[in-house]
């Protein structure tokens, strides 16, 4: 029974650090879509640059393995540009570089991330539901 007991703590231990880290995901994503028309604050300048995320494996307890977002990195994509030279965001040419964020990306990378983490969440409760019947077998 320990060991079943230690085998569902690392189960969960490991479901948790997947629901951290989608969480984690989600909010880069959320960021990415809120800064998707941003410009830059000077002429020429840089706009907003989309952020990915980067995940490593790490050790959750009973020597179990699980993930968590260690960093966002900057997309290289290169910017998109627009010819309006009344922003005043645009270079001398009259071009505005926009973010190379991708709506339509960051919605199926939002959806992805939503249903990995309801999958861990069905992990925990599906756990949580071994453990209650076999307490209520052992009682019988």
């Amino acid at each position: 029974m320990a060991d079943d007991k230690s085998m569902t703590a690392t189960t969960q231990s490991i479901a948790v650090s997947a629901l951290r880290a989608q969480q984690a995901r989600m909010r880069i994503i959320a960021e990415n879509l809120a800064n998707a028309d941003s410009t830059s604050k000077t002429p020429g300048g840089d706009p907003y640059r989309r952020q990915a995320p980067v995940f490593q494996a790490v050790s959750v307890g009973n020597g179990g393995t699980g993930v968590k977002m260690s960093r966002a990195v900057p997309d290289k994509t290169p910017f998109n540009s627009t010819f309006d030279p009344s922003n005043p965001s645009a270079d001398a040419t009259g071009y505005v570089k926009t973010p190379n964020v991708d709506p339509l990306i960051e919605a199926m990378d939002m959806k992805d991330a939503q249903r990995a983490y309801e999958a861990n969440l069905n992990v925990i409760e599906t756990a949580r539901a071994m453990d209650a019947r076999t307490l209520d077998i052992l009682k019988q």
